[in-house]
């Protein structure tokens, strides 16, 4: 008798593949779900394997346009960067790929969720919480946590005999010496030969992105247009190539930033769970939104305003890092980010070259920069009288503190 019906995150590896044959081994009728985020895949093929080890029903979403709209665009409103370099990549899909699958858990009366996330990483957090928000009543089954499970699948090399004993195709070529998450906005690497941090990564590990040694000797120069402070439409000037859906956005901008390097990190962060990690991301064309978003804000956004919005920033990355997307601060910060960026509207023009991304120009109906009244050559609205009061008026403080401090040592 079966035990329930259980939606699996799949994605036609050997871990999930080896998890869908084990839940059916405990009695579990498997309805498999892979998410499209932008990940090179054979779709087609996962869902025949999955079929063919004995899956119920297969899903097979293709969530790219909102993974853009609804996760990637909030994070560039906010610029979202966590522990000062990284953009995300990771984070952010994460609750994009569990939402859907508790949709499809509730249509399909599936109880169980399960997922192929190991027991020391941060997406068992980011996929579980957002179960338990979206679908309070699920049940989860996260195998890498349960020692029948760890216990008897130690290595690779025990799936893989796993595998040859229960008819799961594997892989013809030898895996990559480190483990590897794809999806539009980034590549991660981690694992494997790059646990010590000393270690170089392998010139050859990256695929997003050219070496900016190798990349054009020639720059290419584009507008970026943003309303409400999330991109519209990106224009090369060099060839007048135009893009103004959100999914070809942003693809272009991948495919730019990727042609000249741009985007590699190479850091050591602080996981949720209490430990260290090294990770090696590139993120392309969210490297070139991020310059083109902080220029157009700074350029439209009130002072004060944008000081806020800073820290509202961090807490908002902090957040979404931790897998608390779903959770009523993430989204009160979100509604107060989006409130934010109203008037972050206007172009930005840029050059991509070498790794690097330098900002041209920019131009907005909603400017809050008063040529004349900056200008060395006119004096507009401002009387330079009044800055000596001001500035009297900041130097009391120090003037006291200072004051003070010398009687301080004076007694000494």
């Amino acid at each position: 008798m079966s035990k329930g019906k259980v939606v699996l995150a799949y994605s036609g590896g050997l871990d999930t593949s080896c998890i869908l044959v084990w839940l059916k081994e405990q009695g579990y009728d498997v309805i498999t779900y892979l998410a499209n985020i932008g990940q090179d895949e054979d779709f087609e093929a996962a869902r025949k394997k999955a079929e063919s080890l004995g899956a119920k029903k297969v899903f097979i979403e293709d969530l790219r346009t909102e993974f853009v709209e609804d996760f990637i665009w909030p994070a560039v409103q906010a610029n979202a960067v966590y522990e000062d370099r990284y953009l995300l990549g990771t984070a952010v899909a994460r609750p994009c790929i569990a939402r859907r699958q508790v949709e499809i858990a509730r249509r399909e009366g599936a109880q169980f969720v399960s997922h192929g996330a190991t027991g020391k990483g941060n997406d068992q957090i980011r996929f579980e919480l957002t179960c338990y928000a979206l679908y309070p009543e699920v049940k989860i089954i996260a195998p890498w946590r349960i020692p029948e499970f760890y216990n008897r699948f130690r290595g690779r090399t025990d799936l893989m005999e796993y595998a040859r004993e229960h008819g799961i195709p594997v892989p013809v070529t030898p895996r990559a010496p480190w483990s590897m998450d794809a999806n539009l906005m980034h590549i991660s690497y981690e694992s494997g030969i790059l646990e010590n941090p000393k270690s170089r990564a392998p010139a050859d590990l990256y695929l997003m992105t050219k070496n900016p040694e190798d990349s054009p000797n020639v720059q290419d120069v584009l507008e970026i247009e943003f309303k409400k402070g999330v991109p519209v439409k990106v224009t090369n000037m060099n060839d007048g190539i135009s893009k103004n859906t959100a999914l070809d956005v942003f693809s272009y901008l991948n495919e730019i930033g990727g042609k000249h390097g741009v985007g590699r990190i190479d850091i050591v962060e602080n996981r949720f769970i209490g430990m260290k990690s090294r990770g090696i991301y590139e993120t392309p064309g969210g490297t070139v939104l991020l310059k083109a978003h902080l220029d157009i804000e700074t350029f439209t956004m009130d002072k004060e305003v944008r000081r806020i919005k800073q820290g509202l920033g961090i807490k908002f990355s902090e957040l979404v890092y931790n897998g608390f997307w779903y959770s009523p601060e993430c989204d009160f910060v979100r509604h107060c980010i989006a409130k934010s960026q109203e008037n972050v509207e206007g172009k930005v023009q840029l050059s991509v070259f070498k790794g690097q991304v330098y900002i041209l120009g920019r131009e907005s109906p909603k400017s809050l920069y008063n040529e004349e009244l900056v200008s060395m050559d006119v004096q507009g609205d401002y009387d330079p009288c009044d800055a000596s009061g001001f500035i009297r008026i900041n130097a009391v403080r120090l003037r006291e503190h200072h004051r003070l401090q010398g009687l301080s040592s004076t007694k000494q």
